[in-house]
C-alpha cells in the first residue's frame, strides 16, 4: 500500500457479511480507502451457489469487484480506484492483501475466517499506524472480539434509512387548539360524490404530506386526510367514520381512530399502494383482509386476495414439506386462518351450513405464494398483501412492488420491533425503506397503528412483559 495515500483519509476493512449484505458497499465509502482479507474473498466464493438471496449478493459483490480489480492489475499494492461506472463520485481506493500476516494472536483461533478477517485488520493498523483504520463488520461478536483487541470497529450504516426509527413517517398528525383560529380565514368548503371537502390556508399547510390524516380532538372533532398541498393552502377530505356500525367493512368495525383511517386508506381506489405498521394485536391483517374481501366479492374491484410473507429462512427454498407450494406456505398462515375465522363468525344468521358454504368461497378467492416464486410475475387486478413486511430487505421489498400491473393493489403489513432476518434491523428494513421513500407520493398511504385490540390480556403483556 502506498505511504503517500491521504492522511485524512479512513482505512476501512470490510468483513465478507458486509459484502453480502450490501454488494454495492464498495461504492458507499466516497473519499475513503477499502481493504479486503483475502480471507474475504475466499468467503464469498463460499457463498456464491444457490439461488438464495445471500448467494445472489454474493455473486453480485464478486461482480463489483471485477469491475474495480480487472482494470487494475499492473500494481495491487498502490490500490485500485473505486470511481468506475457510474460511480465517479468515488474518489477511494481499493486495496486487496496481497501478503500473508506477519504475526498471531494466541488467544484466537487462527484457522477460524471471522479471527483472520481480524488479525488481517490488526496487521493494517500496526503497519500504517499514522492513518485511521476502522473494521466494519454486521457480525456483533466480531466487533465485540475486535474491541477486546483495542481495534477501531463499525456496524455498517450506509443503508439506513432513519438513524433513529421514532422519527419514522406516522401517517398522521394532530392538529392544536388554535388550528381553526389561524387557518379559517377565506375557508372553502365544498360537497363531491357523497364526500365533503375544506380549502384552507395558514402556516401548517406547508408541512401538510398528501394523503396524512389529520385529527382534531377538541370541542368539535375533526379527522380528515390531507388531498393536496399548493404552497399555504391545502384541500382537507372528511374521513369516511368506519367506527359506525352501518358503515361496518364485512361486519368490521374500526375501534379506534388509527383503524378507521386504515380502513379509508384500504377501500380507496385511488391508493395503490398502503403500508400498515404497528405490534401484535392492533389489527392490522383483519383489517386488511376485511377490506380486501369486500373489494372482491362485492364491489369486484379486485379479481382475487394474494397473500404472501417472508419464511423465515429467507429466500431459502420451502422446504420438503410435502404438497403444493400452497400446502407448504400453510405452516406459515396461522394469521390468516385466524383471522378468516373472525370475519366468518361474523354472520350470525347464515347458520353453520352457509358460513362452510362462505369460508368455501373465500377460500376460493384466496391464493398463498411464495416469496420464492414472484420473480418474472405480473399481477393484474390483485389485492396483493405481504405479511411481516419487516424481515424483507430493500432489495426483496422492490423486486415484490414492481410485480404489481394494472388495477392491482400492494398492501404491506408489519411490526418493525419484531425482526428475525439476520443483519436487518429497524433502520435498515425494507418496509422503514418503502414507508420512508413513498411519502408524499399521491397514490400511497401509511398509518401506524399503536392500540392493541386483542384482549387485556394482550395489551398488558405488551406493556408488563
Amino acid at each position: 500500500m502506498a505511504k503517500n495515500q491521504a492522511i485524512g483519509n479512513k482505512l476501512f476493512v470490510l468483513d465478507t457479511n458486509v459484502l453480502i449484505h450490501d454488494p454495492s458497499s464498495l461504492y458507499r465509502f466516497e473519499e475513503h480507502d477499502i481493504f479486503l482479507p483475502m480471507v474475504t474473498l475466499e468467503e464469498l466464493d463460499n457463498n456464491k451457489k444457490g439461488t438464495s438471496e445471500v448467494a445472489r449478493n454474493a455473486r453480485q459483490a464478486s461482480r463489483n469487484l471485477e469491475e474495480v480489480v480487472g482494470q487494475n492489475l499492473v500494481n495491487l499494492e498502490l490500490g485500485c480506484p473505486l470511481s468506475v461506472g457510474g460511480n465517479k463520485h468515488v474518489t477511494g481506493r481499493l486495496f486487496l492483501q496481497t501478503k500473508p500476516v506477519s504475526f498471531e494472536l494466541p488467544n484466537l483461533a487462527g484457522f477460524k475466517a471471522d479471527n483472520q478477517i481480524l488479525l488481517a485488520a490488526l496487521d493494517v493498523k500496526n503497519k500504517y499506524p499514522e492513518r485511521q483504520v476502522i473494521l466494519v463488520s454486521k457480525d456483533i461478536n466480531v466487533r465485540i472480539k475486535a474491541r477486546a483487541l483495542g481495534m477501531p470497529t463499525e456496524d455498517y450504516f450506509n443503508d439506513k434509512v432513519l438513524e433513529d426509527t421514532d422519527l419514522l413517517y406516522s401517517g398522521l398528525l394532530e392538529l392544536p387548539a388554535d388550528f381553526w383560529e389561524k387557518h379559517s380565514k377565506a375557508m372553502e368548503s365544498w360537497q363531491e360524490a357523497g364526500r365533503m371537502f375544506y380549502r384552507i390556508s395558514g402556516p401548517l399547510c406547508k408541512s401538510l404530506i398528501v394523503n396524512q390524516f389529520v385529527y382534531y380532538e377538541f370541542e368539535k372533532p375533526f379527522h380528515a386526510t390531507v388531498r393536496s398541498v399548493e404552497g399555504n393552502t391545502a384541500v382537507l377530505e372528511v374521513v369516511k367514520d368506519h367506527l359506525l356500525p352501518k358503515h361496518n367493512v364485512w361486519g368490521i368495525n374500526a375501534r379506534n381512530r388509527e383503524q378507521n383511517f386504515a380502513l379509508n386508506l384500504l377501500l380507496d381506489p385511488e391508493i395503490d399502494f398502503v403500508s400498515l405498521l404497528g405490534q401484535a394485536g392492533t389489527g392490522k391483517t383483519l383489517l386488511t383482509l376485511a377490506a380486501a374481501l369486500t373489494q372482491v366479492l362485492d364491489s369486484k374491484r379486485y379479481s382475487e386476495i394474494i397473500m404472501t410473507r417472508v419464511t423465515v429462512s429467507v429466500g431459502e427454498d420451502i422446504g420438503f414439506l410435502p404438497g403444493t407450494e400452497e400446502e407448504k406456505m400453510g405452516p406459515w398462515m396461522g394469521a390468516l386462518d385466524d383471522n378468516l375465522d373472525v370475519l366468518n363468525k361474523g354472520d350470525s344468521e347464515a347458520g353453520e351450513w352457509g358460513r362452510a358454504a362462505t369460508q368455501d368461497l373465500i377460500r376460493s378467492r384466496i391464493k398463498i405464494k411464495s416469496l420464492n416464486f414472484m420473480r418474472g410475475r405480473t399481477f393484474l387486478n390483485k389485492f396483493l398483501i405481504i405479511d411481516e413486511a419487516q424481515n424483507l430487505t430493500p432489495k426483496q421489498m422492490k423486486t415484490l412492488i414492481t410485480r404489481a400491473g394494472p388495477g392491482t393493489k400492494v398492501v404491506c403489513l408489519g411490526n418493525i420491533a419484531q425482526i428475525d432476518t439476520p443483519y436487518l434491523t429497524e433502520g435498515s428494513s425494507g418496509l422503514t425503506y418503502v414507508v420512508d421513500r413513498f411519502k408524499g407520493w399521491p397514490h400511497n398511504g401509511h398509518i401506524t397503528l399503536v392500540r392493541g385490540e386483542r384482549s387485556r390480556l394482550a395489551d398488558f403483556a405488551a406493556e408488563a412483559l
